[in-house]
């Protein structure tokens, strides 16, 4: 069965010149590299055999937990010798006092990794929410995308992380997927690999590694694989043309990182409920031989429930290692998985030449990200650094070039001065928008509608809860009845302040004007105001295909006022090819 999968693999799967994905700084010379290699030797041949198997593994850090957690990471990190941590919640000052107290411990430098899709913000609340991959989606200048994380690696320097787990390159074409959603730039292949391009671009382009993930594609699932094992149950034909599509257009651009998910691929594995981050069809046969990869890969967590609830601690560490994986990240059990790693080694199950190729590839990307030369952090103001106007002013900038207008028949907007009412609905705050869109409002509450004269026009807002990426989108049924009340007698502007996916059964037949702000929170709400009054253009395109009326790449032009005394708009959408 093996046999005819990687015959089948092969048919599919595209395979030019040779790939060379391993980062390397921008502009390294010759000279350089050498150096490097030379670093790497002779670094490798001084660590002993504990050390080598060591650097394999990625710990958790949380300043949230007590100082009985923080003294188990203190004694892993001196007794185990492990090659990185990853830190979690909650305090960034913390964190960076012991991180540099573990850098100085240890003999090799640390690889301090975090999930930063959204920037610091996932891990550390003081820091400046950037905005969800989603959102980032509708934007058309990638080259903000790029700005957007070249500013998550200055933050990631102030903290001495080297390593942002992003950006994420699920396809998500599941409007009920449970756990990748807003993480995902969208539905659309070509839109997530040059969304995704730009991201990692700004991060390594400043030093900071990139990791694409979830290999081999989380974004058909309905399972969140933090509590159980989803399964992808695609044809390879329909795996190769959206799921894995971004992940073989991005091998070949020097990002130096892809993360395996906890994912069932009966296409990809014969063996009955092998997750893909522990299987040696997908990643030494797919990922490493087929496709050719370079880089590092790393597991997803290994604390997730898809996998947690089925091996033992150690034992999952070394058969990740043994199907080709060259860290494991969030380990669970360090010392057991290095002692299981060597029993294979012993027995001939692993070749040491797999400790080297894993031990030489994460100590040359130390070296490429200046870790041998690292220089401890200062924790003061560091919430200050994180959290400043220079974030506002680009987050408000991201948000107002993704804000995307599905229609607008009535040429309701900009709002020009005029009177206008305004019904905030669903559950979460709307006061910044009220107060930024100007003194001609009139806030009226569901209860309410009735005193409204009629053809006025009128704001209905769907205020979402977007505390996490994981809330729910859909929009309450009381809701609809007042946007379909609405639409009897006045002239409706619906602006969505979340998911896109929230318009997937509201009809809009009756609404004259429809807008997508993606988010709900002070930046997108400044930035769909400033919209309105006609400040800034609008010209974000929908990431995802809603429902059969709005598919991806649906959106209208609405230049600002102030840029001419005519208004311009033009209905552009496109979509890609059907998805199987």
């Amino acid at each position: 069965m093996k046999k005819v999968v990687y015959i089948s693999l092969f048919a599919f799967l595209c395979i030019g010149t040779k790939i060379t994905a391993q980062y390397q700084p921008k502009n390294i010379s010759r000279a350089d590299i050498d150096k490097a290699n030379q670093w790497v030797d002779t670094t490798y041949k001084s660590l002993s055999q504990d050390e080598k198997l060591g650097q394999l593994f990625i710990v958790a850090l949380y300043t949230n937990k007590d100082e009985n957690h923080i003294n188990q990471v203190r004694n892993i990190v001196l007794n185990d010798k492990i090659g990185g941590l990853i830190l979690m919640q909650d305090d960034a000052a913390r964190e960076i006092n012991l991180v540099n107290e573990f850098q100085q411990k240890s003999k090799i430098p640390l690889m301090i990794g975090m999930d930063a899709e959204w920037g610091l913000f996932q891990r550390i609340a003081a820091a400046h929410k950037f905005p969800w991959a989603m959102t980032l989606g509708a934007i058309q200048d990638k080259n903000l995308i790029e700005q957007m994380a070249a500013k998550i690696a200055e933050d990631c320097h102030r903290m001495g992380i080297n390593w942002d787990f992003a950006p994420v390159v699920d396809v998500n074409t599941n409007p009920n997927n449970p756990i990748i959603g807003n993480r995902s730039f969208g539905s659309e292949v070509n839109n997530v690999i040059n969304s995704a391009l730009s991201y990692s671009n700004g991060l390594q382009n400043n030093n900071i590694l990139a990791a694409i993930k979830h290999f081999p594609g989380h974004g058909d699932t309905s399972t969140d694989s933090h509590l159980d094992l989803p399964v992808v149950s695609h044809s390879l034909e329909r795996l190769n043309t959206i799921e894995l599509a971004p992940f073989k257009a991005l091998m070949n651009k020097g990002i130096g990182g892809v993360m395996v998910a906890h994912l069932y691929v009966p296409s990809l594995e014969s063996g009955k409920g092998i997750p893909a981050s522990v299987s040696k069809n997908i990643i030494t046969g797919l990922l490493k031989e087929k496709l050719g990869y370079k880089g590092l890969i790393i597991t997803d967590a290994l604390n997730m429930g898809a996998v947690a609830n089925k091996y033992n601690p150690g034992e999952l560490d070394a058969m990740a290692f043994k199907a080709g994986n060259d860290i494991m990240l969030f380990s669970q059990g360090v010392a057991n998985g290095k002692k299981l790693i060597q029993k294979a080694i012993d027995n001939g199950e692993i070749p040491q030449s797999r400790v080297e190729e894993s031990v030489k590839k994460i100590l040359l990307t130390k070296y490429y990200l200046g870790l041998t030369q690292y220089n401890p952090k200062n924790p003061e103001n560091v919430n200050q650094d994180l959290n400043n106007d220079s974030h506002k002013n680009l987050v408000q900038n991201l948000y107002s070039n993704a804000l995307t207008l599905i229609k607008d028949d009535k040429k309701l907007l900009p709002l020009n001065g005029k009177q206008v009412y305004y019904v905030p609905l669903e559950e979460a705050p709307y006061q910044t928008f009220a107060s930024q869109l100007g003194s001609n409002i009139v806030i009226k509450k569901a209860g309410e509608i009735n005193s409204i004269p009629k053809n006025s026009t009128v704001i209905v807002g769907f205020h979402k809860d977007n505390s996490t990426a994981y809330k729910p989108y859909k929009i309450s049924d009381l809701s609809k009845k007042v946007l379909s009340d609405l639409t009897k007698n006045q002239k409706v502007i619906l602006n969505v302040f979340g998911s896109a996916y929230a318009l997937k059964d509201i009809d809009i037949s009756k609404v004259s004007t429809v807008l997508v702000s993606y988010e709900n929170n002070d930046d997108s709400m400044t930035a769909t105001a400033n919209a309105f009054n006609g400040k800034t253009k609008i010209w974000g395109r929908l990431p995802v295909s809603v429902n059969d009326n709005l598919k991806a790449g649906m959106g209208i032009d609405l230049n600002p006022t102030s840029a001419s005394n005519t208004k311009v708009s033009s209905t552009v959408f496109t979509t890609s090819k059907k998805q199987q």
